[in-house]
């Protein structure tokens, strides 16, 4: 059976996730706390994990290390509301094994958990295109924004650019099909 581990603070979400998961053979667990995750995870023994990136104070992407090196096959998915380019690099370059924004629907989250080596895309036959320059602008102001938790002033300055820009940039995020 597929054990679950699911390390995020907000509780009406994880107990969803929990329950809808468990209608698909997952048997769950919930941790709310990152001070809590590594010792439910030495107790609980999950071959499955899902981290929110953003607990409470800290952030989850401090806890895939030790969390891949208590369970080296643990299959882990970073979940994040925050997501960007520069997150998502940095959490499969630590040990995720795949990284999904918030709100991910329950088909979304069992596709990332159930991927095995014989399911995955073979990424060599993908013809790598180039990011549009202004969806690069957009994932950076809001990797910028997330450090600075949401205040636009702070994240304004830091970007040079004056307040009302910033807010009309955060206006336009560039479509899929602009990439």
């Amino acid at each position: 059976m597929n054990k679950l581990l699911i390390i995020e603070d907000d509780l009406a979400l994880a107990a969803i996730l929990a329950r809808r998961l468990g209608k698909h053979g997952f048997e769950c667990k919930t941790c709310h706390h990152a001070s809590d995750s590594l010792l439910m995870a030495r107790q609980f023994v999950p071959t499955h994990i899902v981290l929110d990136m953003k607990l409470a104070e800290h952030n989850g992407l401090s806890l895939i290390k030790p969390l891949r090196q208590l369970l080296p096959n643990v299959h882990m998915v970073l979940l994040t509301g925050f997501a960007s380019i520069a997150t998502a690099v940095e959490a499969i370059r630590l040990g995720a094994d795949n990284y999904l924004a918030k709100p991910v629907d329950t088909q979304t989250l069992l596709n990332a958990l159930l991927v095995t080596p014989d399911t995955t895309t073979a990424y060599d036959d993908i013809e790598e295109l180039p990011l549009n320059p202004k969806r690069v602008e957009w994932e950076h102001i809001q990797q910028v924004l997330a450090t600075n938790n949401g205040n636009v002033s702070e994240t304004a300055r830091q970007l040079g650019m004056h307040r009302r820009t910033l807010q009309r940039k955060l206006l336009k995020k560039p479509t899929a099909d602009n990439r």
